[in-house]
């Protein structure tokens, strides 16, 4: 047999045991006159003696080598053949002081669960080795009390008592510093504690009559060290904690208002009872917003630290986004809803911090309404327990990754524009080359040979010389056309001579209707505006068989909204685009703005540019 099994066979038969014992205390008490300080018909000590032993038996038997299993028996124990001494020595009219037995098992029992259990409690350690002090003075007021019982002096052992009250009331401390040192998982367990230890030690403090209804309570202390120490993450203790502060807090802070306006309104008021509470109304109303925030903000530092406190995690975001370029700050905003929830990874898009998985949760991240992407979330990380106000982390950071998300898209978006001018530029360039090259290169070429030969035959045939000029003369005219041909290509000269409207209606033949001023416009904006138009009024006449066309410019504030429509065939339903629409399209994309080309009401083609100036 193993020493674990040795253990948790120890563990059940101390438990059955303190059980044994207080079914014979009961009958004991049974015997005795009916205690004036509490209505039932067992002690707090007894409930003490059953459920310690019985959650520690039940601690030991899941994790055989943690202390804290074994003080529970060994406490619990110690109480239930404490109450059956005493109540013993009082059944046979002997003082239960008189009995060395009844010592020994309270000294016990104070030592074990008093001293000890919060000390060790959760982790089975010290919080650090300075407090083994703490175990000595405990010791020795053991050693005093008995010092004292032995030589007959009750002012030392009253000194040993003094000595272990304050070794108990320090252990109690310690608790207060591993909760401000502790991590979220340790934090989490003393939570526990602190939610049921109020049940104790207020019936404690005021006596008699009403330390009876610790009976009650004292099940739960074990239930709870036992539920912390195996299954911390099963509840949200922490969302319980937070929202009774909170609510009490409100409510003291509320009433505080309210009876301090009331007062102070009433001394000015003092003839006007009904204004002077309404007023007071009104200002502890005015209030309690604010006193909400500054309350949870406090519960959220308090329970989990600068990690978990919403304000903080924003001031942490906004601080990583300034140092950051846009794809990184996006990663860096992650990184902190990551760490402020607990979870195992969140991610946009391709950007990922941590390992999200199967994503727990998907959250729409909206940008000044415009929809930037989808936030993913992982589920909680099985280190770490997760915030139970996660809600206002993520209401909290949203924002934030929000405008980092943007501002990837921005700059995804303007990287993709300059690899279109580049790729534009450089498709200018060849055509240009081309053009050149083929066209304008041969036609010099020719002309250069005419010179020569008509230099030639000059004096020899004055008339083959005639003709070679007339030729000659020819061919500059058609490399002038050529000239103008690229010229007008780079951009329509009536846009500098006309003007945007008056150009349009020179190419066109239509009157263009205006609204705005819509002359000094940008340059690229001009010509964009010049081809769109081109572009559907020659789509309207080869394919729509349109009788009219009107052309409308309107400038409003900063875009250009340009409107081409007509009363053809409009698009058959089964149109693709082709590309003059994908030009369109495209011309309009590289200024930022759209071009969309859809049915007209009654029949006919629309066709309109919005175009940022």
């Amino acid at each position: 047999m193993g020493k674990a099994q040795v253990a948790r066979g120890a563990a059940i038969g101390i438990a059955a045991l303190s059980v044994v014992l207080e079914i014979a205390d009961i009958w004991v008490t049974a015997q005795l006159p009916h205690s004036p300080y509490t209505p039932l018909p067992f002690a707090p000590e007894d409930m003490a003696g059953t459920a310690f032993p019985l959650f520690g038996a039940v601690l030991v038997y899941s994790r055989p080598r943690l202390v804290i299993g074994w003080l529970l028996c060994l406490g619990g124990f110690s109480a239930a053949a404490n109450i059956l001494a005493a109540n013993t020595a009082h059944l046979l009219g002997d003082p239960p002081s008189h009995w060395p037995i009844v010592t020994l098992t309270w000294n016990a029992c104070s030592l074990t669960l008093g001293v000890l259990l919060p000390l060790l409690y959760p982790t089975g350690r010290l919080p650090s080795p300075r407090w083994r002090w703490v175990v000595a003075v405990a010791v020795a007021s053991v050693a005093i009390d008995w010092a004292g019982k032995l030589a007959g002096l009750p002012p030392v052992r009253e000194a040993g008592h003094a000595l272990q009250s304050l070794a108990m009331v320090l252990a109690f401390v310690s608790l207060a510093v591993r909760f401000h040192r502790g991590g979220p998982v340790e934090r989490r367990q003393l939570l526990w504690i602190l939610v049921v230890l109020p049940g104790l030690l207020i019936p404690w403090v005021v006596g008699d009559p009403i330390w009876w209804t610790a009976t009650l309570v004292i099940p739960l202390i074990p239930a709870a060290i036992a539920v912390a120490v195996m299954r911390y993450r099963l509840f949200g203790i922490d969302t319980l904690i937070s929202r009774a502060l909170v609510g009490s807090g409100l409510a003291v802070a509320v009433a505080g208002v309210y009876f301090a306006a009331g007062a102070a309104s009433s001394l000015f008021l003092s003839g006007v009872d009904r204004m002077a509470g309404l007023a007071a109304a009104l200002f502890a109303g005015a209030f309690f917003a604010p006193m909400r925030r500054t309350l949870q903000r406090g519960v959220d530092r308090l329970l989990y630290g600068s990690t978990g406190d919403p304000t903080a995690l924003a001031a942490l975001a906004r601080r990583r986004l300034q140092h950051a370029d846009p794809e990184h700050g996006l990663l860096a905003t992650l990184d902190v809803l990551r760490e402020g929830l607990s979870v195992t990874g969140a991610a946009v898009g391709t950007i990922e911090s941590g390992t999200v998985g199967e994503a727990a949760r998907s959250v729409p991240l909206v940008w000044h309404g415009e929809p930037v992407g989808l936030l993913l979330i992982g589920a909680p990380d099985r280190r770490r327990f997760p915030a139970a106000h996660d809600e206002r982390v993520i209401a909290t950071l949203t924002p934030f990754i929000a405008d980092a998300a943007h501002a990837v898209h921005l700059v995804a978006a303007l990287q993709r524009s300059r690899e279109r001018i580049l790729a534009a530029r450089e498709e200018e360039r060849r055509r240009l080359r081309r053009d050149l090259h083929d066209g304008l290169g041969q036609s010099l070429t020719g002309m250069a040979m005419s010179i020569n030969a008509a230099r030639l035959t000059m004096r020899a045939s004055p008339e083959q010389a005639e003709r070679l000029l007339a030729d000659l003369r020819e061919g500059m005219d058609a490399v002038n056309g050529d000239i103008k041909l690229l010229v007008y290509g780079l951009r329509p000269p009536a846009l500098d001579e006309l003007g945007l409207a008056a150009a349009i209606e020179d190419l066109t033949g239509l009157a263009v209707r205006t609204s705005g001023e819509v002359s000094g416009l940008p340059a690229a904006v001009e010509v964009a505006a010049y081809r769109i138009i081109q572009e559907a009024i020659t789509n309207a006449h080869k394919h729509s068989g349109a009788t009219t066309m009107t052309i409308a410019l309107d400038r409003e504030d900063d875009r250009l909204r340009i409107t081409v429509a007509d009363d053809g065939r409009g698009l058959p339903p089964d149109a693709r685009p082709g590309v003059g629409l994908a030009s369109m399209r495209e011309r309009a994309a590289e200024l930022g703005g759209t071009c969309t080309v859809r049915q007209a009401e009654g029949g006919g083609t629309v066709v309109q540019a919005d175009l940022p100036l």
